[in-house]
This record gives C-alpha cells, structure tokens and sequence, in this order.
C-alpha cells in the first residue's frame, strides 16, 4: 500500500497534461511565450537589404556628397574649435540621412515580426532583476543543457548556409570579382554593392527558411515547459473555484441558460395563467411524463411580460386568474407538477383551453 501511495504521487506530479488556458496566460503575463529570435534576425535582415535595394542611388548620393565634402571642404579647413563643431554637426546631420532610414525600417520589421509569432504582448516581467539569473550553478547547467546544444547546432547550421551561398553567389560573380581591379573607384563600389545586397538577400532567405524549423521547435518547447501535472490541474481547479468573482460569473451564466431553456417551453405549453401584470406561469400537460399538468415556465414583473410575449407569438392561449397565478409562483418550481389543492381549478382551465382549441 505504501509502494501504490508513492506511485501515485509520483505519477501525479508528473508534468504530462496540456497547459490550461489560465495556466497559458498566466505564462503569457510573464512574457512566457513561444518565440523564435530567429525569425526576427531573418525578417530584420531581409527588409533591410531590400530597402537598399530600392534605395541604392539614395544611399549612394548621400555617401558620394559625403567623401567628396571631407575631401573637397573639411580636410582643407584649418583646425579650430569652431571648425570642428561644424565638421562634426554636417557628419552627424550626413549619418543620420544615411542611417536613419535603415533604422527605422529595421524598427518597423522587428515589430512585424514580434506581432505576427506572439501578437499585442506589452509586460516588465522579463525585465526585473533576479538573482538565480546570476546563480553560477544554474548557468553552469544552462551551458552544458540540451537548450545549450541545440543552440550550437543551430549556430553551426545557419554559418554553412549562410557561407554556402556566399560562396556560391560569389563564384557565379567571379568574372566581376576579378575584373575590380581593372575598374574605376566608383564601378568598383557599385559592384561589391550589388554582390554585397545579392548575398544579403539570399542569406536573409535562407535564414528565414531555417527560422521556421526554429519557430517550431521553439513552440514544442515552450509546450513542453508549461505543462501541468494531474495535482497542478487539480489545485488550479480549486483556486478558479474558490475566486467569488468566477463564482458569480458561473452562477450568472447557469441562470442565463436557465432562462434560455425556460423561455424556449414557452411555445409549447398548453395554457399561460397570468396575474395579469405582474406574474405568468406557463403549464403543460403530458401524460406520458407526468400523470398531472407541470410547470414549464414562470415569471414575475420582466420575466412575465417576456412569457406572455413569447406565447402570443406562439399562439398560447392565456388566462387570467390572479390568486391562482399568484399561488401557483409561490407553490411550484419549473418541472413540478401542480400541487394536489389546484388540481380542480388547473383542470377547468385546460378543458376550457381544449374547448378552444377545438373549436379553431
């Protein structure tokens, strides 16, 4: 008995459920989430060389004005304090029209492609210190994981693609790679321009295919981190019942199906007894459930109005008896049968709803 004891809390305790919504959002809050920073690298990468690709005579007027202003101006000005201060103010002014752009399309597709893997996500958790980042046993184990050698297999990966199509782009350029030599400054940077924009691209796509073999295994292992053992499930099932709020939000929602499914028997009841303002209880009478006619249907004030709204859609006849309406709401629950004291009164109504019937 001791040995199936501590098998079962073994087995318990054993992280092999599902994460729960709850538990998702929880993990989610603290910017737990599955997320591969190599799509981002990819995506990154990409759009910037593709902005250069459209942007080459933009970047190339900005660079060309900016040697020939340093060779032509700054160089020949005599060093002084003022000199230098405008020096430095044109060059900042010329690195930002330079940079600026390609800054904020990196921005832009660094944004992009955190929104498309993990959405709106805005959380300081990940942000706050905390000392078991610095535990040097902790880090001594993160070295020598398994995370660690998949890491390092991915590195070794992306560098062989990555040269691989260097390489190849390269030897199919060989003919202008060794022609530079005989070119002038500006058709040389042209070149290894476009060569250098070529093996961007390429490189960029590669790694954006090897990122989605990231992404993948970035999730499985992010579901795998979250799972929740039976006992997690069971104290997580306990906490969400304990909350008042939940609690309230259950009981309103079992009432609002109540309703539904009360309001839906309404058609089907063979008389409607109202107040006639202010109560309506809707009856039937069916002798294969019951051997007396049962309550399906009852109101006060709102709730009697939507009855005998829904039964005159439906074509229910209703008639008005106060006290034995009154009675009835006080008396008997929805799926009880009529008490035995208005069986008389109950009956002489439905032989005049009958009568009714028959005669339409």
């Amino acid at each position: 008995m001791q040995l199936l004891s501590l098998d079962l809390q073994y087995f318990s305790g054993e992280k092999t459920e599902k994460a729960t919504p709850k538990k998702r959002e929880d993990a989610r809050k603290k910017g737990q989430t599955a997320k591969s920073q190599d799509v981002n690298t990819a995506i990154i990468l990409l759009a910037v060389f593709l902005f250069m690709t459209f942007s080459a005579s933009y970047i190339g007027d900005i660079v060309f004005d900016l040697f020939h202003q340093t060779f032509q101006e700054y160089m020949l000005m005599e060093l002084t304090e003022n000199t230098v201060q405008v020096i430095t103010m044109d060059l900042m002014k010329e690195i930002a029209l330079l940079l600026g752009p390609v800054m904020i399309i990196a921005l832009l597709a660094g944004l992009f492609s955190n929104y498309i893997q993990v959405g709106v996500m805005f959380t300081a958790e990940p942000l706050q210190p905390k000392l078991e980042k610095i535990d040097p046993i902790k880090g001594f184990k993160r070295i020598f994981s398994l995370r660690a050698i998949v890491e390092l297999l991915k590195s070794i990966l992306k560098i062989s693609f990555v040269g691989a199509i260097t390489f190849v782009i390269l030897w199919m350029n060989i003919d202008r790679v060794l022609s530079l030599s005989f070119k002038s400054v500006g058709d040389s940077l042209t070149t290894m321009a476009n060569l250098a924009i070529q093996m961007g691209i390429a490189a960029s796509l590669a790694l954006l295919f090897l990122s989605l073999f990231d992404f993948l295994y970035q999730k499985y292992d992010f579901e795998k981190n979250i799972r929740m053992s039976k006992q997690d499930l069971k104290d997580e099932h306990k906490n969400i019942e304990g909350d008042p709020l939940i609690k309230s939000k259950i009981k309103q929602r079992q009432r609002e199906m109540a309703m539904r499914r009360m309001m839906q028997e309404v058609p089907e009841a063979d008389v409607v007894i109202t107040n006639p303002t202010h109560f309506a209880i809707a009856l039937k009478y069916d002798e294969d459930k019951m051997d007396a006619p049962f309550v399906v249907a009852k109101g006060v004030d709102y709730l009697a109005q939507k009855i005998k709204y829904i039964a005159g859609e439906h074509d229910v006849v209703m008639v008005e008896n106060r006290p034995l309406a009154r009675s009835l709401y006080d008396s008997a629950e929805i799926g009880d049968a009529v008490p035995e004291e208005f069986f008389k009164a109950v009956a002489e109504i439905l032989a005049y709803v009958y009568r009714i019937k028959n005669q339409m």
